[in-house]
């Protein structure tokens, strides 16, 4: 049977190649074994580089894993109406060390957008980018603009948002490129954007969760939650459930997730192991505006772990991303410690094209598609932090958002 190969992910004679009469397989619970037929011998190590490995990741949409009647495990495509014994994730597996990934991807940190989409051809794709305007957000959605995507900057302030639509004008005229209002900071405004973006009746092939709110003063948003949990959280939360239905049309479609390696540095549960809403959403004498931001870096993972669980069965699919360590951008604008702090490293930063490449790779490489419930640095994907990867941890944060959410809506949150 031919061997199922992916687009994107070309022919090599790297040393992850199998030898002539070797053959990959999986187990059941997701350990990759070696057959020779030659030999007809099995082994767990890969034969040139004595590695194990284990698949990551769930499967494609459109995939079931059954079993013949010999007991050997097979894989059932229906979109294609097509069978296999080789695992469709065979192309995302992850060593047999924690920390150690093997993604055989050909982008890393110095990759920009540009490079990523070359030659691509978006014509008929429609994206929104939250927090458009500005920063890695604005080379995202300029970026794919400029490849013929239809793009909705999504920007609380619409004089940046139009200038920024300006820039890419400017440098291409025929980019399609809209401006929507969205204040993530406001429930009623998150509402009022998916009102309105529902009544074009588009599609939406990509929604990029970009937006943040860093270094600020503690401060509580109309709807009485503090600033960072609302804006880096709830905001996206809520405005992907609005859009879950269209998303559901538009399929295959993808949510993508901006979060940040400082996921790593905090926890969001109480000393009884509970999610504990004060942590997300602190009183003043409790704040402190690093850790606030990190808890809801861990918060975006957590969610689009969930969200990829609950709508990759039906076509949607989720993936957080790290855009850079130390990114130069303006989030850093809502404290003077912090433009200090990037203005001295700033040598050592990624710009904002490198920045973007992540968010970019994950919105649109043919290899992920159907692919979800990930985190991704540098292009390549990585195992986050263990509580990210805690799935009660997830649900319990979903129903509490979906509380949080109702008590303030109502059934208008449906």
């Amino acid at each position: 049977m031919a061997a199922l190969k992916y687009a994107g992910l070309d022919d090599t004679d790297s040393e992850d190649e199998m030898p002539p009469g070797w053959e990959e397989r999986s187990t059941k619970d997701g350990w990759v074994y070696y057959a020779n037929h030659l030999d007809e011998k099995t082994q767990w190590e890969h034969p040139k580089t004595g590695k194990r490995k284990r698949i990551a990741g769930d499967l494609p949409y459109g995939w079931e894993q059954e079993t013949d009647e010999n007991g050997q495990i097979y894989f059932v495509d229906h979109l294609n109406q097509r069978t296999t014994y080789l695992d469709p994730r065979l192309a995302f597996t992850v060593e047999d060390q924690p920390t150690k990934m093997n993604t055989r991807q050909k982008y890393d940190g110095n990759t920009t957008a540009m490079e990523i989409l070359q030659g691509c051809d978006l014509s008929g794709k429609v994206v929104i980018v939250t927090g458009a305007n500005t920063g890695i957000g604005f080379e995202t959605a300029r970026s794919l603009a400029l490849h013929g995507t239809l793009v909705i900057l999504a920007c609380r302030n619409l004089q940046k948002g139009n200038e920024a639509k300006h820039k890419i004008l400017e440098e291409w005229h025929k980019a399609k490129v809209e401006v929507m209002s969205l204040d993530l900071a406001s429930l009623r405004s998150v509402q009022s954007f998916a009102e309105a973006f529902k009544s074009r009746n588009l599609a939406l092939h990509v929604l990029i969760c970009n937006a943040a709110y860093l270094g600020g003063p503690w401060q509580l948003t109309e709807d009485g939650l503090e600033m960072t949990f609302q804006v880096n959280h709830l905001g996206h939360f809520y405005l992907v459930s609005l859009l879950q239905d269209v998303l559901q049309r538009s399929i295959p479609s993808r949510v993508v997730v901006v979060s940040s390696e400082s996921h790593r540095f905090t926890e969001i549960k109480d000393s009884s192991g509970k999610l504990d809403l004060n942590l997300l959403s602190p009183l003043k004498k409790d704040y402190w505006a690093m850790l606030a931001y990190n808890r809801s870096k861990l918060c975006n993972i957590l969610f689009s772990k969930e969200l990829n669980r609950r709508l990759s069965p039906h076509g949607v699919t989720s993936n957080a991303v790290h855009p850079g360590n130390m990114m130069y951008s303006s989030i850093h604008r809502n404290w003077w410690g912090y433009t200090l702090l990037f203005a001295l490293v700033r040598p050592f930063t990624k710009s904002m094209q490198q920045g973007a490449s992540t968010s970019v790779y994950c919105a649109v490489s043919p290899e992920l598609e159907g692919l979800g419930g990930m985190y991704f640095n540098n292009c390549c994907r990585c195992l986050p932090s263990q509580e990210a990867q805690r799935e009660e941890t997830a649900a319990a944060l979903w129903e509490l958002s979906e509380r949080l959410i109702q008590e303030r809506v109502g059934s208008q949150s449906k």
